[in-house]
């Protein structure tokens, strides 16, 4: 049986499966990569933007196709998978548009001569993927590689090949050079292999600290440069002051956009005191008036976890944490489905001795901390091995600057959660990982800068 299969989460049913790529395929795809990167270091970025922006209109002309394989592999929403294929539409754009100006020599300072620095590709780049944006996390990839002059192979996760394949094919028919974006299904030994490889000059991964270390670590012993994105557990501060609407609407989809299973969700909903019953009452309006079914279905609200595998994972890590003293605030109704459903569910008392108050639940769990004023809601928010993103929630727009500035992550939102767009930068601190995708940061990944200075007498 392949490794890459294709399994409906909201009947569990198989559809389609891969088998792992060969050897040889795997050689191959790295000889072709490899020559076309030679080929583009002799060619200006102005070239591959305008591919890029076809790279736009293809993806939103297949985006019916597109969205159905997201959900039909991942089980995300319709209407959230259209939405990702036009953030990915507008992430190309974005670079399209200012990617080569981005790229332009940077003239420096010195007593020493004329000096400046070039903005050049590296190599070959391999993206190790996650499931739950199957699309966007491949594009945020390639796009900045792409115009930069990296070619890039993606091993995607082992349950959405579907999309991984139709995402490479959408950009082969935009006129990208064959090698720009190549799709593998490579065996976790054969990844080693590949990193290894002295033709593959960087490494991006997103996925989990689990995979984050192993990969990081094969980077590392190889001289490879690398980003990490490994997840979160990010907070979610309501101050004294917060706006009820701005604070409603904030909250509405916090814990449930992509059925939770997004790593810059507001996992953490720390809440001062004044505050603490109206956000507890909101959560659970909101989680009870959702509507579970098939996620094709424009009306459905809930749609199952991307497999049973996880929903089974999340239900151990709230029996755990249930077990060690937590208290279920509220539990949706029982599911009537043979689909992987999780019931979403509010947790309040979860201690700092409670197994999971370091742990990233991934899954429509809230967990909602009372506190007793902002300068302990910071302290909470930084209690935690993780530190990808946050929201501050506050009417007085300076002060709520002040507390993100002290909240140890890499993103903060204030008065609403996660947003991303091709000229904000993604990542994170701590365990969260390393490095930035997205804007002129993540354009910057895989890029030498190369000084050159004349020194000739004058």
């Amino acid at each position: 049986m392949s490794k890459y299969q294709s399994i409906n989460p909201y009947t569990n049913e198989e559809f389609a499966d891969y088998d792992n790529s060969t050897p040889q395929q795997i050689d191959e795809a790295i000889n072709l990569a490899h020559a076309l990167y030679k080929k583009w270091r002799h060619e200006s970025p102005e070239s591959r933007a305008a591919i890029l922006a076809k790279v736009a209109d293809g993806l939103r002309a297949n985006e019916k196709e597109l969205a159905k394989m997201m959900t039909l592999e991942m089980g995300k929403r319709i209407a959230e998978s259209r939405e990702e294929v036009e953030i990915c539409a507008s992430i190309c754009d974005y670079y399209a548009q200012n990617g080569p100006k981005l790229l332009e020599k940077q003239p420096l300072k010195t007593s020493l001569g004329t000096a400046y620095y070039l903005k050049q590709a590296t190599g070959v780049i391999i993206a190790c993927e996650p499931w739950n944006f199957p699309v966007y996390q491949v594009i945020r990839v390639f796009a900045p590689n792409f115009v930069v002059g990296n070619p890039v192979l993606l091993k995607h996760a082992h349950n959405v090949p579907g999309c991984a394949a139709l995402t490479a094919k959408i950009v082969k028919q935009a006129g990208a050079p064959e090698g720009s974006l190549l799709n593998l299904f490579p065996s976790y030994d054969q990844l080693a292999d590949i990193i290894a490889d002295p033709r593959i000059q960087g490494v991006a991964l997103t996925g989990s600290e689990r995979g984050g270390t192993s990969v990081a670590q094969a980077a590392g012993k190889n001289l490879k440069k690398s980003t990490m994105e490994l997840g979160g557990n990010d907070a979610f501060i309501v101050l004294d002051d917060a706006d009820p609407e701005v604070l409603k609407k904030a909250l509405s989809d916090a814990r449930t956009y992509n059925d939770g299973q997004v790593c810059t969700s507001s996992k953490r909903i720390i809440v001062v005191q004044s505050r603490y019953e109206e956000v507890l009452h909101e959560l659970k309006n909101i989680f009870e008036n959702l509507k579970a079914g098939d996620p094709l279905d424009e009306d459905v609200t809930l749609p199952p976890m991307n497999s049973q595998r996880a929903k089974d994972k999340l239900t151990g890590q709230v029996k755990e944490a249930v077990a060690a003293g937590a208290k279920v605030f509220y539990q949706y109704p029982e599911i009537d489905s043979a689909g992987a459903f999780f019931r979403p569910t509010i947790l309040t008392g979860i201690s700092e001795k409670n197994p999971l108050f370091d742990q990233e639940m991934f899954g429509p769990v809230a967990e909602v901390f009372k506190v007793a004023d902002e300068d302990e809601a910071i302290a909470l928010a930084n209690n935690s091995s993780y530190g990808l993103g946050s929201s501050v929630i506050g009417k007085d727009i300076k002060h709520a600057e002040e507390v993100a500035a002290q909240i140890e992550t890499g993103m903060t939102v204030i008065n609403g959660r996660w947003i991303t767009s091709g000229d904000l930068p993604f990542g994170g601190v701590k365990k969260s990982g390393y490095g930035r995708e997205l804007s002129e940061l993540g354009l910057m990944a895989f890029v030498n800068e190369h000084l050159v200075i004349d020194v000739t007498p004058k």
